[in-house]
């Protein structure tokens, strides 16, 4: 048997990557401080940068900034800049069940994205191999489960907050467009019992304002049967029922780890897959690589190669 065909590069090799954990930044009103990763290119000014929020999960320390290096390092490889917080629901924090937000901390979560927005001349200082060398200015978020759950509510989703009944408004307009990886999709009736009941802020997620950019990724095997009764078309949710311009990546045979997305060989990962690992690596540096330079062809000429090899991973579709 052949090996699965990924697609074909259109930037150079890899460059060396830092990495500096922790950068805190203070935080009056949290129940700690944020703690951040940092990871970008040795050389290169005018890095674009990209918010990564993490999911959850069973294991101790993917849910945090020390997560996602697969992502985190190839884009930072690639010209990015990755910004990675550590939000309050980590397992790493250890925090009272009665903290206020608890237990997944849905409102904390995107603030902690706008925080670090106000904040990047701090972050800069704090790291001087960044000194002057971040683009303020092109800005994305990404999130994998309940971090595209976070990155939805930047890029524009509102939910009702069940505390008080009020609309949330949480989207921030310096994010110029996001990826959101399988992500959680609408409430109402798509989802399960349990979750109503012990979750209830995803009851009312409405993605009709997320009009801004957005790639979302989806596994064809991603039932997430905790969750949803929807099966894995919940995930292309935030494709479907929002506005603007979006791309919907659907990743054959992947289920919600698209591959091993949050970690190096994390035994979470139910579909371990180097190759769609890859694929996704690659086609969502692509994609943030065109919307945040207009007129680059990376994202056009990766969703070719896709459609050509002769044994795709998946398949694109736009609106």
């Amino acid at each position: 048997m052949s090996a699965p065909t990924r697609p074909t590069d259109s930037f150079g090799p890899p460059v060396p990557v830092l990495s500096v954990s922790p950068v805190t930044l203070p935080a009056p009103g949290r129940a700690v401080d944020l703690d951040l990763r940092v990871s970008a290119p040795v050389s290169g000014d005018e890095l674009p940068v990209v918010l990564l929020s993490h999911g959850q999960g069973h294991s101790h320390h993917l849910s945090s900034s020390d997560g996602y290096a697969p992502l985190a390092h190839f884009w930072a490889a690639h010209g990015f800049a990755v910004i990675q917080p550590t939000h309050l629901s980590s397992a790493t924090l250890r925090l009272p069940p009665d903290t206020p937000g608890a237990p997944m901390f849905w409102r904390s979560r995107a603030e902690d994205m706008s925080l670090i927005l106000d904040h990047l001349d701090r972050i800069e200082a704090a790291v001087p191999q960044l000194a002057g060398r971040l683009d303020h200015g092109r800005v994305a978020v990404a999130g994998h489960s309940m971090g595209g759950h976070t990155a939805s509510l930047l890029l524009g989703a509102r939910l009702v907050d069940p505390e008080d009944g009020v609309e949330a408004d949480l989207a921030d307009p310096r994010i110029a467009a996001g990826v959101l990886l399988a992500a959680p999709g609408r409430g109402g009736d798509a989802l399960t019992g349990f979750v109503a009941e012990h979750y209830p802020f995803l009851s009312g997620t409405d993605f009709s304002r997320m009009a801004r950019p957005a790639l979302v990724v989806a596994g064809d095997r991603d039932a997430s049967a905790h969750l949803t009764v929807a099966g894995p078309d919940w995930h292309a949710d935030p494709y479907v029922l929002s506005p603007g311009r979006k791309s919907l990546l659907t990743l054959f045979g992947a289920e919600h780890g698209l591959g091993g997305i949050s970690g190096y060989d994390v035994a979470e990962t139910t579909d371990d897959s180097p190759a769609r690992v890859s694929a996704v690596q690659r086609l969502s540096w692509a994609y943030l690589r065109s919307e945040l330079n207009p007129g680059d062809p990376a994202w056009q000429r990766a969703c070719d190669a896709l459609s050509a090899a002769p044994d795709p991973l998946g398949r694109v579709e736009s609106k």
